[in-house]
């Protein structure tokens, strides 16, 4: 179970990392919903979950590398917000428990369907 302080920092960042992003003049990521923050190692690296449903395989990973770019402003902006004297290292990955959850919504709907069918 994570302790309180680390999840309080996932919950600040959750509100940093979007408000740094929309800083940013780049439209493709200046927008995008970030989904999720898991702080390991206590504030040293972070791993930032991102919606990327709206993009297609090979803008994902264009996205990634913008959002790599952009980790020096993203640091200096929560820095800057923060206090702090460290910022954690962040690595950004397409959250696709979305898309997950949608396909076993349509199985259900499908099932659902199935069953009034035989009935």
């Amino acid at each position: 179970m994570k302790s309180v302080n680390l999840q309080r920092t996932e919950s600040l960042l959750m509100e940093l990392i979007p408000e740094a992003l929309s800083d940013l003049s780049d439209g493709r990521i200046n927008s995008l919903a970030i989904t999720g923050v898991n702080c390991k190692n206590g504030k040293y690296d972070a791993l930032v979950y991102f919606d990327g449903s709206d993009f297609e395989k090979k803008e994902i990973n264009q996205i990634v590398s913008l959002l790599n770019k952009a980790n020096g402003r993203l640091k200096s902006h929560i820095l800057a917000s923060t206090g702090w004297y460290k910022c954690p290292d962040f690595k950004f990955v397409n959250d696709t428990s979305l898309e997950k959850s949608r396909n076993i919504e349509a199985l259900f709907a499908q099932i659902n369907k199935s069953k009034s069918d035989k009935e």
